[in-house]
């Protein structure tokens, strides 16, 4: 899982607990929500790519961006002339989206089937990182999404800062709802049990890296992007009938 660093940021310690509102209450399959903090920290620290929402022109948008975790915040970066996040920056409410999808659950019906999944929902209003605080920041989002990569490369040159824009999105308001088990079956469902039920799980994978053209032959690969791969490589399965 990758690890994240906060910026020094002078806010109190957040409660352990989600504090359920209006906004972040589940209310279909209420059972399925999650109030541990600490379980919304693993589904962003896991995800690569968030989808962010904002209303613009009176229509909605909704845009994929990688991000970072730090602390008990988010951080997104862009373009400081993308239109999209300097409407961000100006404090329009914004929402935040990830999903993880474990598994697809194969039940006796495609009524009774479903997913296997992990997903948060953030709610608030974006913050400009100080210039300042910048540079740590994107720091954060890159050993969120290329454990190790910050130390091998060179550091961003101040005319790079300058052109990005780095937005800090508190965790004060997010709704977790997670689907975790097999086929809901029960013994008097009159079902035909010689149909196969069951749960296919799915994961992230890598394959090998792959090196560019300018790169002289015998560089070394990287060892941040080899440990990333190592650590999500494919698992080996075997296929076994319902007699086996």
């Amino acid at each position: 899982m990758p690890h994240s660093t906060q910026p020094t940021q002078p806010t109190p310690a957040p409660s352990a607990t989600l504090p359920v509102t209006d906004r972040t209450r589940i209310t279909r399959l209420p059972e399925r929500q999650r109030a541990d903090r600490a379980e919304l920290y693993g589904i962003l620290d896991d995800a690569l790519v968030a989808h962010v929402a904002i209303v613009r022109d009176g229509l909605p948008l909704v845009l994929p961006m990688g991000f970072g975790r730090g602390g008990d915040a988010i951080y997104l970066h862009g373009s400081t002339g993308s239109g999209i996040f300097r409407a961000m920056a100006s404090g329009t409410p914004i929402s935040v989206t990830v999903t993880h999808l474990d598994g697809l659950v194969y039940a006796r019906s495609l009524f009774d089937s479903s997913m296997n999944y992990r997903s948060a929902v953030v709610f608030g209003a974006a913050t400009v990182v100080a210039d300042a605080e910048k540079e740590e920041a994107m720091r954060v989002v890159s050993e969120h999404l290329m454990p190790g990569r910050w130390d091998e490369v060179r550091d961003m040159t101040r005319r790079e800062l300058a052109a990005t824009l780095v937005l800090r999105l508190p965790l004060d308001e997010a709704s977790v709802k997670v689907r975790a088990h097999g086929a809901s079956e029960a013994a008097d469902d009159g079902e035909d049990r010689t149909v196969w039920a069951g749960m296919l799980p799915l994961r992230l994978t890598a394959s090998a890296p792959e090196t560019s053209e300018l790169t002289p032959p015998g560089s070394p690969v990287s060892a941040a992007a080899l440990a990333y791969a190592a650590r999500i490589a494919p698992l080996q399965y075997e296929s076994r009938s319902a007699a086996g």
